[in-house]
């Protein structure tokens, strides 16, 4: 990651907060999460794991938690597989569930 030296423990976090509604059962931000790094990214995440955290990255950047200029690293650690499993969530929407904002509606990912 360049940092020039390991990654301590301490800098490492573990946020649970977007863990919801359960295990394998995305939320419609899980799913706007999914679609937004798709589009903008073409970034495949799954409803299980990646998309979760994707999900967490993008409204804990919206919210201002990380400071201004800080470098993050999002770690795609797999999961795409597990989208096969959820193909009637994805299949051809035009790319935005029914009643989801327009994308120029969002705020943006990093201001």
């Amino acid at each position: 990651v360049g940092l020039g030296r390991a990654v301590r423990e301490d800098e490492i976090v573990i946020n649970p907060d977007y863990a919801y509604p359960a295990y394998g059962v995305p939320s419609n931000e899980t799913n706007d999460a999914i679609r937004l790094a798709a589009r903008t990214e073409a970034m495949i995440t799954d409803p299980v794991y990646e998309g979760k955290s994707m999900q967490g990255l993008i409204d804990l950047t919206r919210k201002g938690f990380f400071p201004e200029g800080a470098r993050i690293l999002y770690a795609h650690l797999g999961g795409a597989p597990a989208i096969n499993g959820y193909s009637y969530y994805y299949k051809d929407d035009g790319g935005t569930r029914k009643g989801a904002p327009p994308d120029d509606a969002l705020p943006p990912l990093f201001p």
